[in-house]
């Protein structure tokens, strides 16, 4: 049966409406388009878990701030689809910004997730967590699927989105997978078409920082914050302008103690090279 392409409420209920008459498992994937090999190995784990696999496609203006870059964030749904409908998706959901807010930016209903949303990327993002977190909230009730799968490249974001899920009861199964890295170790992501050739070939270092942190960690350094400032002071020497790294507890992205087990941290990072904004992270 070919991928149908669905762009507004109503066709996307309409289709779906036989998958669920039929007791078929549905499993959604929610992105922003510009689709790489990272988004299209989520596609694959939802093909092996569920009968359906349904990816949305929209690029979301409330996690935007008015200085950020949604009027250039690449949109490419017709390649997109094409990749999509290779991998056998059911499902290609792609609508307008007013079929999803149509009482407008701003007089729209939104879901925080109180503490998650600011912290780490939320403080320097005021209000971007609430953009997320209410959007895929609509996509949740719209779809209403038995798994949504997101990748741990945005770790507080796949964090904040399982709490939100279980605080509203929603009866839907959040898996994380892990980062999708090209060969030299560089998270993938849309926003690295950003890059020039010469900063594409610096990169990679941030990872590499954040190995060496592991590392260091791993062979029982516990002053977590002399050594997320050394990374942070080697990164500025090498031309990067970090916002932040940060060793936190996975479960709640709250700071890490001495007494904390290696095993229940995460260093956390986001850091610019020249006008990109890089985020990345390495659980322990």
């Amino acid at each position: 049966m070919p991928m149908q392409i669905e762009t507004t409420r109503a066709g996307a209920r309409n289709a779906l409406a036989h998958y669920r008459a039929t007791g078929q498992r549905i499993a959604l994937i929610p992105t922003m388009g510009n689709l790489h090999a990272g988004h299209l190995s989520l596609v694959e784990y939802g093909r092996q878990h569920a009968e359906r696999v349904l990816v949305s496609i929209f690029v979301n203006p409330l996690q935007f701030a008015p200085n950020e870059d949604f009027d250039r964030y690449p949109r490419t749904l017709e390649a997109d689809c094409a990749l999509l409908a290779e991998l056998g998706t059911d499902l290609v959901f792609a609508p307008s910004t007013e079929e999803l807010y149509p009482y407008g930016r701003d007089h729209t209903t939104q879901v925080q997730v109180p503490v998650l949303s600011d912290l780490l990327c939320g403080a320097a993002r005021p209000g971007h967590f609430n953009g997320v977190s209410s959007l895929v909230a609509r996509l949740f009730n719209l779809i209403q699927p038995d798994l949504a799968v997101f990748g741990k490249k945005d770790y507080q974001q796949w964090r904040l989105l399982e709490r939100m899920t279980q605080e509203l009861l929603m009866p839907i199964e959040i898996i994380g997978l892990p980062t999708h890295r090209d060969s030299d170790g560089l998270a993938m992501s849309s926003r690295n078409a950003y890059l020039t050739p010469a900063e594409r070939q610096t990169a990679p270092q941030l990872y590499k920082s954040l190995q060496h942190m592991q590392q260091q960690v791993l062979a029982g350094e516990r002053d977590f914050a002399a050594l997320t400032e050394q990374c942070m002071n080697q990164l500025t020497q090498q031309g990067w302008r970090p916002d932040y790294i940060e060793i936190r507890r996975k479960v709640d992205l709250t700071p890490a103690q001495a007494n904390d087990l290696t095993i229940d941290l995460v260093i956390l990072a986001v850091a610019w090279l020249g006008k990109t904004r890089l985020i990345d992270n390495l659980e322990l």
